[in-house]
């Protein structure tokens, strides 16, 4: 048994129970009229939820090596989202709590100062004066409906995120041409829900893409997630083809292997799946789109992140035998990509990426968008431009980590090209 991990859970489990503590010593100042018993009963529930998930957390910990990597990542999703769930709203209620107990000792400390007669009036006052206390339970119930919106519908409220990019030198054959972009499907965390992966592939089709592009993360870890699916991936239809890239997931990375060989094999196998399905994987490399008498090139790079994400795109290798004067379009998985090696550094037209799931949580309204995830990523979700360079993020129709999205509704992108000098128009959603 390695002790320092252990140690850092047994630390992480006292955190939990002062959490629950100080959380019960909060419900307690709240005055409830509730019989004796059902106080004893309420507080064995209580109790009885912290302690269930340190169990849970050990057993996780423990078996994590020997559980079935296709299920580990659902198993961890039950966790997390029980976690979050339950102790966000917990934590947001303790913060109200602690200030109002700071209020009220800060009082008692000037009556004391102020050698003031406690009488005792001012003593019911101090003691049952909880409004702070009060308002942190009714405001720690909006993260709760939140996380509970979140897991279960948000991550299934499946969006048409749309862009119109307007270029000078796209040629007029493609003027008005569709590609629909769809990232990080994680489809080993959607634990055998057909239906909703069903839902994606009819609401690409019923739009009538000319292009689909896939740009990475299509399993959490192994190739066979994709199996169950494949009937209903294999429906995706597009007029001029589809093209996918691998992301950081899809090289098995976060899985011990018994061996260099089962990892190779789980890549090539991972491959052979996304062509049944009827993609055609760019690994470094390139393919042409021809209308009449123009072409515009499909370039995709393996995945190129910054530490400790793995760096295997070449772009160099890519860009070769392609016509330097062609319109475009580069599939780059990490959107950090685009800085390091895209902007003026090349002449692509468009990069499209995903990776960073927009967090899973943001807040959105006309003119404005937010994720936390903008604190590591510069472009993290939607359309940005530098001078002619046009990025593209995609926030990703799966979900892992946590088992839901908030405020971040997973995406299909569906990207109109036009032959214009107009500027671009900001990304929208339906």
């Amino acid at each position: 048994m390695r002790q320092t991990p252990y140690i850092a859970l047994m630390i992480f489990s006292l955190i939990i129970l002062l959490i629950d503590f100080y959380s019960y010593k909060g419900l307690k100042k709240i005055k409830l009229n509730l019989n004796s018993s059902t106080k004893k009963v309420f507080s064995i529930l209580f109790w009885t939820i912290p302690l269930l998930i340190i169990a849970t957390l050990f057993f996780l910990f423990t078996f994590r090596e020997k559980a079935d990597p296709r299920y580990a990542m659902v198993y961890f999703h039950y966790f997390s989202g029980s976690f979050l769930l339950l102790y966000i709203p917990k934590l947001l209620f303790v913060l109200f709590n602690l200030f109002d107990d700071l209020f009220h000792f800060g009082k008692y400390l000037v009556l004391k100062i102020n050698k003031a007669k406690l009488n005792n009036s001012e003593g019911d006052k101090i003691s049952r004066s909880t409004f702070l206390t009060r308002v942190g339970f009714v405001i720690a119930g909006i993260p709760f409906l939140s996380i509970a919106y979140g897991i279960g519908w948000g991550r299934f409220n499946f969006i048409i995120r749309k862009s119109n990019l307007y270029y000078s030198n796209l040629p007029k054959e493609f003027n008005g041409f569709k590609i629909a972009q769809i990232s990080d499907f994680h489809l080993g965390s959607y634990a055998g829900n057909i239906d909703k992966v069903e839902e994606v592939v009819n609401l690409i089709n019923e739009h009538n893409p000319d292009l689909i592009v896939f740009t990475g993360d299509l399993v959490n870890n192994l190739a066979s997630e994709i199996e169950p699916y494949l009937p209903v991936l294999s429906k995706l239809k597009a007029k001029y083809g589809m093209y996918s890239i691998l992301g950081n997931h899809d090289y098995g990375e976060y899985v011990r292997w018994s061996s260099p060989v089962k990892k190779r094999e789980n890549i090539e196998q991972l491959i052979k799946n996304e062509e049944e399905i009827g993609f055609e994987m760019l690994m470094n490399s390139a393919a042409k789109i021809t209308i009449g008498k123009s072409s515009i090139s499909i370039i995709g790079v393996e995945n190129w992140g910054l530490p400790p994400f793995p760096q295997y795109g070449n772009l160099n290798k890519a860009l070769q035998n392609i016509d330097d004067s062609e319109f475009k379009i580069l599939l780059s998985h990490d959107p950090t990509h685009w800085d390091a090696e895209v902007v003026s550094k090349t002449n692509i037209d468009l990069t499209l990426s995903g990776h960073t799931h927009g967090a899973q949580f943001g807040i959105e309204i006309p003119g404005w968008r937010w994720s936390p995830v903008n604190l590591r990523y510069k472009q993290w979700g939607g359309v940005y431009r530098n001078g002619k360079q046009v990025l593209n993020v995609n926030t990703g129709i799966g979900f892992i980590g946590f088992p839901g999205r908030i405020g971040m509704p997973p995406e299909v992108g569906l990207i109109t090209l036009k032959n214009s000098n107009t500027k671009i128009i900001k990304s929208g959603f339906l």
